[in-house]
């Protein structure tokens, strides 16, 4: 990494408050169900690994080779744990992002092709014209106070149901957007049963997962497969007319109905909220810090004088890519992720039995004093030099890092380009987001600034 000299001494950008004592069991509870990060220990900051127990056994690891291990020397033997099963499963189904071994393989080489380099550069024009309509909401709202939070909500979920839906009939974004939230908020609800690791068939009081909202998303999205089906592909190819070409290279088998749906509900609820999160974090970052923002809107004006014509322009904004970068190693979507080990190993020198739980807190990595200069400094040119290899995984690495990585970058450096040319951000005084994690990284209380034009 750079050498990062200091700046004057300033307060840094909001953080977690990491574990500083030990919880036991009821505390850990307490806090998994109010923030799942605020159970991390300070420790795994500066420390390659450590282990407890919580009812069940647990290890998180921060050391990157023994990370490079798991992810991908012994993939198939760090599955993902039963509790991220549990609540996913009832949105996604055995997609992509659940799916092991075999059956993901396939799911896999037949997706592929669907998030190829020129297929997301085809895609780009609607990025930009969901941006163009940011810009307009944000500037029809008047002078004042924006939660950008709620605005990147609605600005990517345009892009991911215009690249997923277009063309097809209309359907009720807000309804099925509604249908997200609800889910979330219900699959978020961590049970004391899920931390005893007790078996997944004991049902967890308190959390439904299932119902109106959930099997109408599910119908939503049968009825676009079904009419895409019947009237075939119409100019660019979006995302369904892709996956419903999309077939195994070995196999040449495609997905059915069922599989396609539990795909495109991956990918529009981890594709929307996962890329809001992080504009409205890149936002926040840049009213906090002035000066990166004059240079982020000096490169933004530039090169795309008003509007960005295509998706190569995306590689002449090399700073604003360098703030999403530096927004996702401070605050990723995905800030813990959670395997089960299925045969005993030894990581870092540390034996792992079966069955044992084994976490990477992203979160922790990303602010590891061990791997990272000024670990929780926002410093956008740092990534002037690339950092080592599985120190930073905002969207994992591996077999499965994913899908949709180069979709997402391209679309936020688009969004944030636009709105860094139109208007400057600043903070609006005893409005800080509070970063609590359910099932992503979210800003609780929204992210608030004061939108200026320019």
């Amino acid at each position: 990494m750079n050498d990062l000299s200091p700046r004057t001494a300033r307060v840094m950008p909001v953080r977690v408050p990491l574990v500083t004592r030990p919880l036991g069991l009821w505390g850990s509870l307490r806090k998994v169900r109010q923030n799942v990060l605020e159970i991390i220990p300070e420790l795994a900051t500066r420390q390659p690994m450590i282990s407890g127990r919580t009812g069940a056994r647990w290890h998180m690891v921060m050391d990157p080779q023994a990370i490079r291990r798991m992810l991908i020397e012994k993939l198939d033997d760090y599955p993902k744990s039963l509790v991220t099963k549990n609540l996913l499963r009832p949105a996604i189904g055995e997609s992509l992002f659940i799916a092991e071994g075999a059956h993901w393989r396939w799911q896999r080489r037949a997706a592929a092709p669907v998030f190829s380099a020129r297929n997301v550069l085809n895609l780009s024009p609607m990025m930009s014209h969901a941006a163009d309509r940011a810009v307009s909401r944000i500037a029809n709202a008047g002078p004042g106070a924006v939660n950008v939070a709620d605005e990147m909500v609605t600005t990517t979920f345009e892009v991911i149901s215009d690249v997923t839906f277009s063309g097809g009939e209309a359907f009720d974004r807000d309804g099925v957007h509604r249908a997200i939230d609800g889910y979330i908020a219900a699959a978020g609800k961590i049970s004391l049963f899920d931390m005893l690791g007790m078996p997944d068939w004991v049902p967890r009081p308190g959390r439904v997962m299932s119902g109106g909202p959930l099997k109408e998303m599910k119908q939503v999205a049968d009825r676009a497969i079904d009419d895409r089906k019947a009237r075939g592909p119409a100019g660019i190819p979006d995302l369904l007319d892709l996956l419903l070409a999309g077939e195994d290279p070995e196999t040449k088998r495609q997905m059915n109905t069922a599989e396609l749906r539990d795909n495109l509900l991956t990918f529009i609820v981890a594709g929307h909220e996962t890329t809001a999160l992080t504009l409205a974090w890149s936002l926040y970052l840049c009213a906090f810090d002035q000066e990166v923002q004059n240079r982020a809107r000096a490169e933004a004006h530039a090169v795309l004088k008003g509007r960005i014509a295509d998706g190569a322009d995306v590689e002449n904004l090399p700073f604003i890519r360098k703030i999403v970068d530096e927004a996702l190693r401070l605050y990723p979507p995905a800030a813990l992720v959670s395997r089960t080990a299925q045969k005993p190993d030894v990581l870092g020198g540390r034996a792992v039995q079966k069955g044992d739980t084994v976490m990477i807190p992203i979160y922790a990595l990303h602010r590891h004093k061990l791997l990272w200069d000024r670990p929780d400094s926002f410093v956008p040119d740092r990534w002037t030099d690339k950092p080592e290899r599985f120190a930073y995984l905002p969207f994992g690495d591996g077999p499965r890092i994913c899908i949709g990585a180069s979709f997402a970058l391209q679309e936020a450096v688009i969004i944030l380009a636009s709105l860094l040319s139109g208007f400057r951000f600043t903070p609006v005084p005893g409005k800080e987001p509070r970063p609590v994690m359910i099932i992503t990284l979210r800003p609780e209380g929204g992210v608030w600034l004061n939108a200026e034009p320019v």
